[in-house]
């Protein structure tokens, strides 16, 4: 498998593209697809939903930085998150995807219906 675009939809209202990269988490969330979850904002930097610990399979999860817009795997608590805003943190890691455009609009938002689908 290449990398995939995924549409991200945020609220049945804001539609961002994302590139996912190949990789097991990846897969297992692109045979899930189309989905939606309930994000909640958290840490002023993060929207994050928690499926629990092995929620998702991974295959080079690590210690690494992040950038803004970047989708992760939090795997000690089986966190999907997409980050908005950088402090600097350098922590536990499965790469998803990169969204490219402008997601300084999640700073704005508490909790938000997330739904993700591959993009036609």
């Amino acid at each position: 498998m290449s990398k995939q675009l995924v549409e991200v939809i945020i609220n049945n209202d804001i539609k961002v593209t994302a590139q996912f990269e190949d990789n097991a988490t990846t897969r297992e969330l692109i045979s899930r697809m189309p989905f939606t979850i309930s994000m909640d904002n958290l840490y002023a930097r993060e929207m994050c939903h928690r499926y629990g610990r092995g929620g998702l399979p991974t295959d080079d999860a690590r210690d690494r930085s992040y950038k803004v817009g970047d989708i992760s795997y939090w795997p000690p608590m089986g966190s999907l998150v997409i980050l908005y805003k950088q402090n600097g943190e350098i922590f536990e890691q499965q790469p998803i995807g990169h969204i490219d455009s402008d997601v300084s609009f999640f700073s704005k938002l508490g909790s938000a219906d997330v739904t993700f689908r591959l993009k036609a």
